[in-house]
């Protein structure tokens, strides 16, 4: 089997939800000398934006995209034991710490851009649901975030997205950590109010938007 063969597998095996096949795959490729990057790149995350795009149309659904995104973290983890020692994290596209804001309970749009984020390849920290500001912004702080999501799906919690953002200026870090809003609420036209630095009306745009505010469009 040619590398391309192992590369084309591995991709395979997104497309096909196969977790065990996707973790098969990936230690075939590594016993075969396959560069781990390449697998990656040119297998897992190819086959992962084709579910992405997928789920997008609504040619699959969110059950779909858990699985996609299991089998991807099962290949991954046997590929990055096979870099070399610091390779991995570089392949990280960035930390992002995410949560739905204070008084808020609704987490379902917040749970698929969170497994979204996670299958592009991003170190991501679920805070959960009614998550206030000071935890975000701690959270930030002791992962050294890239940036901070903050999601509302009721008008009445809107105003936390802004509190938000007016507590790193307080605190002197707004340059520090990107913000992001989201939710059913949320639009573009909000987030420029308040300063945020993106908005992504769905979970495909919100990768999309993460991946251009840290210099790494997809």
């Amino acid at each position: 089997m040619s590398k391309a063969q192992h590369v084309e597998r591995l991709r395979q095996a997104i497309l096909s939800y196969d977790i065990e096949g996707a973790r098969k795959a990936a230690e075939t490729a590594v016993k075969a000398k396959v560069d781990p990057v390449e697998a990656i790149e040119k297998g897992l995350a190819v086959g992962i934006r084709e579910v992405g795009e997928k789920f997008h149309r609504y040619e699959i659904f969110l059950p779909h995209v858990v699985l996609a995104a299991d089998a991807m973290t099962a290949a991954m983890e046997v590929l990055e034991k096979a870099m070399p020692k610091g390779k991995a994290k570089q392949l990280r596209r960035g930390t992002i710490v995410i949560g739905t804001v204070e008084g808020d309970l609704h987490d379902v749009g917040k749970n698929v851009v969170a497994m979204m984020l996670k299958s592009a390849g991003f170190d991501v920290h679920d805070l959960g649901k009614d998550v206030k500001t000071d935890a975000f912004v701690e959270k930030a702080k002791e992962l050294g975030a890239d940036i901070i999501m903050a999601s509302s799906l009721m008008t009445t919690t809107r105003p936390y997205q802004r509190e938000l953002v007016e507590e790193l200026d307080r605190l002197g870090l707004r340059k520090r950590f990107r913000v992001m809003v989201g939710g059913g609420p949320v639009t573009k036209e909000w987030a420029d109010q308040i300063g945020a630095d993106g908005w992504g009306k769905d979970a495909t745009e919100a990768v999309k938007v993460a991946s251009a505010l840290l210099g790494r469009a997809r």
